[in-house]
């Protein structure tokens, strides 16, 4: 993965753009994968890991409405998540990450592993739903390693 974060970085830097991110699930971790990496203060702003509702809410402006409709964990919520971000942190990129890493927390619907991931580019909003398998650990790391492939996607786009 650090390969795949270097080349992501020097992409970033080569258009000028700079990128934050939202955390809820991965409690961090995506940010902590990028941030390990030499170079990375040309292009990262800054992360939030917002774990609570009320957090999400106060911090990165989803609504009370979306978070009691659809509940944190849907694509509603990350749209929202990453849409605050982006504009909190005055970044051209962003990622949002909400899910239920377990071993608690789950439910028909939303089974333990289910987990939203988003980017968003100067050009378009990404996001998709996964359903990692695995413990509490498993499936942060799954979603870490998912949402760095989704960034690169859509760089490859870009």
């Amino acid at each position: 993965m650090e390969k795949q974060l270097q080349q992501i970085i020097e992409i970033l830097k080569a258009q000028q753009h700079t990128i934050s991110m939202a955390e809820s699930c991965t409690g961090g971790r995506v940010a902590a994968a990028l941030t390990a990496i030499p170079g990375v203060s040309a292009i990262f702003n800054g992360s939030c890991v917002t774990y609570s509702n009320e957090i999400k809410h106060l911090w990165l402006g989803v609504s009370n409405g979306t978070l009691e409709k659809y509940g944190a964990v849907s694509r509603q919520c990350v749209e929202e998540m990453l849409t605050g971000i982006q504009y909190k942190a005055s970044s051209d990129y962003a990622i949002a990450v909400s899910g239920i890493a377990g071993p608690d927390g789950g439910s028909v619907a939303k089974p333990v592993g289910t987990v939203y991931i988003g980017v968003l580019s100067p050009t378009e909003m990404m996001v998709e739903r996964y359903q990692f398998e695995g413990d509490r650990e498993a499936v942060q790391k799954a979603a870490v390693g998912h949402a760095i492939s989704l960034l690169e996607k859509n760089l490859e786009k870009s």
